[in-house]
């Protein structure tokens, strides 16, 4: 099974944010990162939701590309990690709807498909 990869929204803020502390992004990724055994996690710089912090993406080669936001980086690590874990398992990225975890299901901002493979891959493969 190809790698799954965890990317979080480093920069994310939240309204109530303290201007001295971390940010909400910040909090999320440390959180997830001491949770997450075996899990890629990798902090980017901003996802674009900044309308629905926090926010990751989960991906994987071969596989739909997920964006989920309106994460608690206080309370939904577990939660998180229990969904990528889901994802993970599939073939395709496509973890049926009533397997997600709630704050997948409220929480998905796009679905984006795999890439196709490259030119020359795909002739070869012809």
């Amino acid at each position: 099974m190809p790698e799954t990869v965890l990317y979080v929204c480093a920069t994310c803020r939240r309204e109530g944010d303290d201007p001295e502390g971390p940010r909400a992004g910040a909090r999320l990724l440390d959180a997830l990162r001491a949770r997450a055994e075996g899990v890629r996690v990798e902090p980017v710089e901003c996802l674009s939701v900044c309308k629905r912090p926090c926010t990751v993406a989960v991906a994987s080669p071969g596989r739909w590309t997920y964006v989920y936001g309106d994460l608690d980086p206080a309370e939904q690590a577990g939660v998180i990690l229990e969904g990528l874990a889901a994802y993970a398992a599939t073939p395709d990225g496509i973890v049926p709807w009533k397997q997600r975890p709630a704050a997948f299901r409220s929480g998905v901002i796009a679905r984006i498909p795999p890439f196709p493979p490259p030119v020359g891959t795909r002739e070869a493969a012809e």
